[in-house]
């Protein structure tokens, strides 16, 4: 079964919490913070595998989560970092939040890498805490948790060739016969529902076919699978456009033609500067010499023509040949679009942090400065407890607290971090 899309979570590595530490050595019985830092949890990253061709493996797997940093130790000696969590991923797999819809990596060629979801940074020991109002701390942090994300995974396959049309017009028998791939060839629609890749050789030279299921009208939209299968037209450099040309189905090929083409477009306006060929196909059937003029006299200013017959082989050579011959001028893809383009910037807020009470009369404290103050802060040391406080303090959140009406024993949740409000504090 060909899978070419995925969702799965992910979870970059904790880092490594810092260590309060005092050095023990003998007639030093006052000596001084050595506490080390943590070690940086392991980033989750996805690398582009020219040997795989489907996403199947996630979907059996759903949930990766990185390692976290090695804790720091006394004696000044740092944790050791985690190894990185490496994914592997077919060429050409694209890689999006699926809250955002930001795409954060396309990998098109092979071994290229990209980190989606990042390790967090290690916790100081107490030594770096210590200052000329403080020399013995007995402050440490915690480790920055690592980046957490939903991802969906699409894979758009990259092929030099891609063959589009409608449904039963003879795509697969095509495909079959210019390479090796064997693909389920019926007299029926959409006996075709995942993409078939084929290596083609003519000419001392070599390119890969794409068959695409059949389209439908509405494809742009999502009908009939409609962005199931055209993500995959995407990355074709050279599109062969193939048309039954006998109109066995009491189908008009001019009008097939227009609509699919219309439905390209509609897609993906890049598509129409796509170099495209035409394939009029079973050209063997009666009824195919009238449409085939009709086609030449719409279009044959436009697009080069070659009847074929992909059942006896007659014109596939000639339509080979011609591909073999445009397919160097064509102009390479790499990306469908520039990420950037993709990329949704944010504009950094005004407002640090924001303050609101549940239906419960819990205060609720929100913001990424914050939240992640209260995740690495220890609050079972004096020193620690007394810096978190002056932090919120030194943010503005005690009075904005105040503001909202706060009392004495009133819950207040930062995160995952649940505190209890007292006066005077």
């Amino acid at each position: 079964m060909f899978y070419d899309q995925a969702k799965i979570f992910v979870k970059a590595g904790d880092g490594g919490s810092g260590i309060v530490s005092f050095r023990r050595e003998k007639y030093v019985p006052m000596g001084g913070p050595d506490g080390g830092d943590g070690g940086r949890g392991g980033s989750i990253i996805f690398q582009a595998d020219e040997g795989l061709r489907t996403l199947v493996d996630f979907r059996y797997r759903r949930h990766y989560k990185g390692d976290r940093g090695q804790h720091g130790q006394g004696k000044n000696m740092h944790g050791r970092g985690a190894e990185n969590f490496t994914l592997r991923v077919p060429v050409g797999t694209v890689v999006k939040d699926e809250e955002s819809g930001e795409i954060l990596a396309d990998l098109t060629k092979h071994g290229q890498s990209e980190i989606v979801a990042k390790g967090g940074r290690g916790g100081r020991g107490n030594a770096r805490f210590m200052s000329n109002t403080n020399k013995a701390p007995t402050i440490a942090e915690k480790g920055e948790p690592g980046q957490e994300k939903c991802l969906i995974l699409e894979l758009k396959l990259l092929a030099d060739v891609g063959l589009v049309g409608f449904p039963n017009v003879g795509k697969s028998t095509l495909i079959s016969r210019v390479s090796s791939a064997k693909p389920k060839i019926a007299d029926y629609h959409f006996t075709t529902l995942v993409p078939n890749l084929g290596m083609v050789n003519i000419d001392e030279t070599g390119f890969v076919m794409a068959d695409i299921p059949g389209l439908i009208e509405g494809a742009h939209s999502g009908a009939g699978l409609g962005h199931e299968f055209l993500r995959h037209v995407e990355r074709t450099r050279v599109l062969v456009h193939v048309l039954d040309i006998s109109g066995s189905e009491d189908r008009d090929p001019v009008e097939d033609f227009v609509k699919i083409n219309k439905e390209l477009n509609l897609y993906s306006q890049t598509l129409a500067t796509r170099p495209m060929l035409v394939a009029a196909n079973k050209t063997d059937l009666s009824g195919a010499e009238g449409n085939l003029a009709k086609l030449r006299e719409t279009i044959g200013g436009s697009y080069e023509i070659f009847p074929i017959s992909a059942v006896t082989g007659e014109g596939v050579e000639k339509l080979l040949h011609r591909i073999a011959e445009i397919l160097p001028g064509a102009v390479p893809l790499e990306f469908t679009a520039a990420l950037d383009e993709h990329r949704i910037v944010r504009p950094e807020e005004n407002q640090r942090f924001s303050v609101e009470r549940d239906q419960n009369g819990i205060f609720i404290v929100k913001g990424k400065e914050v939240e992640k103050h209260a995740a690495m802060s220890y609050l079972d040391t004096e020193d620690g407890l007394r810096r978190f406080q002056k932090i919120l303090k030194t943010m503005g959140i005690d009075d904005a607290l105040i503001k909202k009406g706060i009392k004495e024993k009133d819950k207040v949740l930062i995160g995952h971090l649940e505190l209890e409000w007292s006066e005077g504090i």
